[in-house]
């Protein structure tokens, strides 16, 4: 152990070097490097206490990493980089490796969704009677599943928006791009969520032709598109958090009943005017 850290103080740095990413040996001789000059690869891995035929392949990985340099002088030592400077720079790096293999595995998720698609729907084709429904907990598949929809939606689309939200339609460009291309929205809001920040971008909708009402309280969190297919989202009543359970449907009857249900709270609701009203 190094002899100018007092013991309670190294153990604390060594396991903080380890959580953000060193291994035990890095972390070992940094804390060494940072309290002297420079050393020799043979001297650090005796006072670090890493074994010799290990110490250049550690010196390599702490410069690599940006923790460590090169001193050349008659010999080869090595100095630590100041630590203001290596671990920002050492995060900086790792994010962006990090977004590097995000993208990359997106590309490849993508490629893989299409070849399982198409494996699927062969697959699927003895479905069974209840093909019409079904049932999606995880806010992600939901969040997906509406994105979808309302991306193919063509003549109207229906919301009984209440929060929580897996897309909330007011942080989402996806209402406003069905608008344009022509598509009636109809959303209708529970007047005591609004926020002044909810009322503005609701403003924002109206403008470009989104009508958007007022009611008390919605009974459930309804999407329907095109009165053909969409989304019902019920509140667990066992659970004290709170939690949706979606229900995605294609089928005509559903839809029906749905759109006869948006359509008795519609009357029932208070127009939200337009800025210049």
């Amino acid at each position: 152990m190094p002899n100018d850290l007092p013991e309670v103080e190294y153990q604390r740095f060594w396991k903080r070097l380890q959580q953000i990413g060193l291994n035990a040996y890095e972390a070992r001789s940094y804390l060494v490097l940072v309290g002297h000059p420079k050393f020799k690869a043979l001297e650090l891995a005796a006072r670090a206490h890493v074994p010799r035929q290990k110490i250049y392949e550690v010196l390599d990985s702490l410069v690599e990493k940006g923790f460590a340099q090169v001193v050349r002088e008659k010999t080869k030592l090595f100095s630590a980089v100041e630590p203001s400077l290596a671990i920002p720079a050492y995060f900086a790096r790792r994010a962006q490796h990090l977004q590097q293999e995000l993208t990359e595995q997106s590309r490849f998720a993508t490629d893989l969704v299409e070849d399982l698609n198409a494996s699927y729907s062969e697959g699927q084709g003895g479905r069974g009677t209840l093909d019409f429904l079904r049932i999606v907990s995880e806010p992600l598949q939901t969040a997906a599943e509406y994105r979808r929809m309302i991306g193919e939606v063509q003549a109207e689309y229906l919301e009984f928006s209440r929060p929580p939200y897996a897309v909330d339609p007011l942080n989402d460009d996806l209402v406003k791009a069905a608008r344009q291309r022509g598509v009636r929205c109809r959303l209708l809001v529970e007047v005591g969520t609004l926020d002044d920040e909810h009322r503005r971008r609701l403003m924002e909708f109206i403008d470009i032709g989104v009508e958007v009402s007022q009611v008390p309280s919605l009974p459930l969190k309804l999407a329907l598109f095109d009165g053909k297919r969409g989304m019902i989202a019920l509140l667990d009543p066992v659970i004290t958090r709170p939690t949706w359970t979606a229900v995605v449907f294609d089928h005509g009857g559903l839809s029906e009943a749905m759109q006869g249900l948006f359509e008795d709270y519609w009357r029932r609701s208070i127009a939200m005017p337009a800025r210049h009203a």
